[in-house]
């Protein structure tokens, strides 16, 4: 990523960033960015009064990360989609601005379509979806009960299941580059009004900022990482003869591979793309999730694994909390990333980072004595926070080996090819889904 935390007249002081930016003229450019279907405004980068965005590739060729934020998604007031994609593989950033690109347009259809049917009485968009209603689709906000019954919630996971698994046919079908040994990553919501539907694909996370009883802010995880070595996830690519160890070099971090190769050793259970290990257990049907938004609830970050695998989900809500300018959010928190990324690791590579920050209401977050209070500088090593000598093995790479011996690449595309999407039903129930990864010291904010 290059020098970060210091470039030109940016200076960092604690979490606080003083950065001469003017907020208006980035609400100024909201005019400019392109329309979706039904009208819907669409933004790739940048800011709005409810939005900020920023992402910046790591020490790799080109930036795999990718995201994406529609407003008034399906021609409805005050209803978002957001959504961020992590790449991985030779390909990985083509297939991730392939699904950005692509799978917004194809939920709003399926949606539209559910509604018709609806409307005449037909229950062909739900054929099967009972077969989808377990728990490991609910395990992070577990009111089954409420959730079955929530019609929003219903029409949108029969939507969201089906649309995904039409990008990952789509994503099969297209010549224009490899998407064998290539994937990506997709955390995507759903906002409008109370109603918010989550749904992942991977180890990308998204993380709710609220206030607890002494109206302290909080973080609520509302994914889980689709590791492999979930209790759910390892039984079902064991089932399909796919083999999930971890290397000696890296015994914390478990893999995917092929039966009889060494590779492509994915760091994932579900992800589009990665064809090569789709008869093999890897499968694209999210993880969906429903939450109802009380007025405790701040704002929602959705971040790749670059902002999650140097900092835990109570540091990251301080340093969006304490931004001065909400337009900067994303922004300041993808510079703490990096910065946490030389310290606790400096021999390794900087990954790529993506965050998108929704706020959940219209008045300003910090109140002033909150903002000054906040002005101190802070270090890492300030909070006892480990350092680690070693570097991540492979640097930290999602994919490990791409080289796939060419006798299974054509046997694979032979008998597979009709098999691409043979996963479409969820796994059974994992009891360990909500298993989070180790993290380092925890910040206990409270609200000055």
């Amino acid at each position: 990523m290059g020098a970060c935390c210091s470039k030109g007249d940016q200076k960092f002081e604690g979490f606080m960033v003083n950065i001469e930016d003017d907020e208006r003229s980035e609400f100024e450019n909201e005019d400019r960015t392109p329309n979706g279907d039904c009208g819907a405004r669409v933004r790739l980068q940048g800011s709005s009064k409810l939005v900020s965005m920023f992402t910046q590739k790591g020490r790799k060729r080109i930036n795999q990360d990718a995201m994406t934020v529609w407003e008034n998604f399906t021609g409805e007031k005050d209803m978002f989609f957001c959504g961020v994609f992590d790449g991985h593989g030779p390909s990985g950033h083509k297939v991730a601005r392939y699904v950005r690109d692509l799978l917004p347009s194809k939920l709003s259809s399926s949606f539209k379509h559910s509604k018709i049917n609806e409307s005449n009485g037909s229950d062909d968009d739900n054929e099967g979806s009972s077969s989808n209603n377990n728990k490991s689709d609910n395990i992070v906000d577990g009111n089954d009960d409420d959730n079955c019954h929530n019609p929003f919630f219903s029409s949108w996971k029969t939507s969201l299941i089906k649309s995904f698994e039409e990008m990952d046919e789509e994503l099969c079908a297209d010549m224009n580059f490899d998407s064998y040994c290539s994937g990506t990553t997709a955390v995507t919501i759903l906002k409008q009004g109370n109603h918010l539907v989550i749904s992942n694909l991977g180890d990308s996370r998204a993380v709710l900022c609220t206030r607890g009883n002494k109206n302290q802010l909080v973080p609520v995880q509302l994914t889980v990482d689709l590791k492999p070595n979930l209790p759910g996830e390892v039984e079902r690519i064991r089932n399909c003869r796919g083999r999930v160890f971890a290397m000696d070099e890296e015994p914390e971090v478990f893999r995917v591979w092929m039966p009889d190769h060494n590779c492509p050793g994915l760091a994932m259970a579900r992800a589009f793309g990665d064809f090569c290990l789709k008869d093999f257990g890897l499968i694209s049907v999210p993880q969906v999730t429903y939450r109802k938004l009380t007025n405790r609830d701040e704002f929602i970050v959705l971040a790749t694994d670059g902002v999650w695998d140097v900092l835990t989900n109570n540091e990251v809500i301080k340093i969006v909390a304490s931004a001065r300018k909400r337009s900067m959010a994303a922004r300041l928190l993808v510079h703490h990333a990096v910065r946490a990324w030389r310290y606790k690791y400096p021999c390794s590579k900087v990954d790529d980072c993506a965050v998108i920050c929704l706020f959940l209401k219209h008045r300003p977050l910090l109140t002033k004595s909150m903002s000054e209070g906040s002005r101190h500088t802070e270090n890492y090593s300030d909070h006892g926070l480990p350092h680690y000598s070693r570097s991540k093995s492979q640097d930290g790479l999602t994919v490990i080996n791409t080289d796939i011996p060419a006798e299974s690449r054509d046997r694979i595309a032979r008998d597979g090819a009709a098999k691409v999407n043979s996963f479409a039903k969820p796994p059974p129930a994992a009891s360990g889904l909500n298993r989070r990864r180790p993290a380092t010291k925890d910040f206990e904010y409270v609200e000055s």
